[in-house]
This record gives structure tokens, sequence and C-alpha cells, in this order.
């Protein structure tokens, strides 16, 4: 919390209030950071460590936790999406956001199965209603208690006009395990023919997949050179008082 000592103080009154309050102004911002930030002589290059909070990072670097503040203003992808977790903060977490039932077919899905209706398994017997489709990559994302549905089977839906629709699953997986998107050799996006599948060359990319990746990117950080560092800190720190 040293970050907001040298915040100026502010008065700010509430509803009706005669009385203001004091505020910590943490709406100001000091140029310091944006000119540090772009000068290669006083910033350099981090990853951080697995496990590694932002006290410790500060401390493996400058030898003091009290630099910890510098890493956010350095870095708008840490304001942004929050200081990088662990590996298995990263797995509950994807374990716990990733948990709907994703069924993939090479049917064409563009005039059936729409979002509501109930699916049912001929073999499974499971059943469960569809929230979410995404027709670029033939899947059915499916809210279900009932257990998993069986790759194979044929499934079956009764549309809003009492007409049964009828599709062979190709794959059935929790969101976690699923494919989120494809990627060339060149780790570029690709599209694919959902009723064909991915072609030689071409790599699935699973939602877990995808949020460790964007974990690691936020790994690698810009961080003031320890040289600088309390230059740098006295002068955002005067600036915030000016």
């Amino acid at each position: 919390m040293s970050y907001f000592r040298d915040f100026p103080i502010i008065e700010y009154k509430f509803g009706q209030e005669a009385t203001p309050d004091l505020f910590r102004n943490i709406a100001v911002y000091a140029d310091v950071i944006d000119q540090v930030r772009n000068s290669v002589t006083t910033y350099q290059d981090y990853q951080v460590l697995p496990d590694e909070r932002p006290d410790q990072a500060s401390y493996n670097i400058y030898g003091s936790v009290n630099y910890y503040w510098t890493f956010y203003l350095m870095n708008p992808h840490l304001r942004e999406r929050g200081w990088p977790l662990s590996q298995q903060t990263a797995f509950e977490k994807a374990t716990k956001d990733y948990n709907i039932r994703v069924l993939t077919t090479r049917t064409k899905l563009t005039d059936r199965f729409k979002i509501g209706q109930t699916v049912s398994g001929n073999v499974s017997g499971h059943t469960g209603k569809i929230i979410h489709r995404k027709l670029d990559l033939g899947q059915l994302y499916i809210a279900s208690n009932t257990g998993a549905f069986t790759a194979g089977e044929t499934i079956q839906s009764t549309n809003s006009s009492g007409v049964v629709e009828t599709i062979v699953l190709h794959s059935t997986e929790l969101q976690i395990n699923a494919a989120h998107h494809y990627e060339n050799a060149s780790k570029e996006t690709v599209d694919i023919d959902p009723e064909v599948g991915p072609g030689a060359g071409i790599t699935e990319v699973t939602w877990l997949e995808r949020l460790i990746a964007q974990n690691d990117e936020l790994r690698q950080i810009k961080v003031i050179r320890p040289n600088n560092i309390r230059q740098v800190s006295d002068a955002f720190k005067d600036a915030l008082r000016i």
C-alpha cells in the first residue's frame, strides 16, 4: 500500500452531505513512467518466475519488496489482466470456468440445433440444453447434469416447429479440453471447414492450452533497471506531489 502514500488528498462530498470526506486521488497519473517505459536505457526485460508474487519479484530484482508497484505502471497488460497465475491456480481456474460439455459434429449446423433446444443421445441417453454454438468449429455447448454423451452416437432435438433434427457426434469433451481454435505451423490462427475438420499441419489449441499460453505471456514484463529504480521512484512520487 506504500504506492498510494504519495497520492494527493482531495475532498469529496457524498450526496447531500455538508461535510466532505478526504480521499487519496488515485486517478492522478505522472508521465514520468511513460518516459521510462519508452527508454531502453532505463528498463530491462524480465520473466516472472513460476509462483513468484509481485513483492517477491521486487525483492529478487531490487533487494526490496517496496517497488512491486512499478511493475504495473511499466506494463499495461498487468493492469488490464492481472499478475500471472501459478500453474496450479491457472489449472484450477480453467477447471472452474470451462466446465461446459462441448459436442462436435461434422454436420452443418447453420439451420438446426439452435440455442435453447434440448438434445438427447440415442446411445448414452443423456440430455442437455444448447446454450452456445460455434458454427466455425461445428460445436454445440451443452448445459447438462445427466453425464457425458458418447462420440459416434446420434443425438436428436425437436425444433420450435416440432421437427426432429439429428446429427452424429464426432467428439464430446468438457470445454477445458475442447478446441478453442486451430493454428498452423507458424502459430497463426486459421479457419477450418467444420464439415471436414482440420487438415494436415493444423494443430488444435484447447481452452486450457489457450489460458496457459495467455498466462505465460503475462510473465514477460519490463522492469526498471536496478541502478535506476530509486531515481525513477523518487521522480514519480515528486511528480504526484506536484
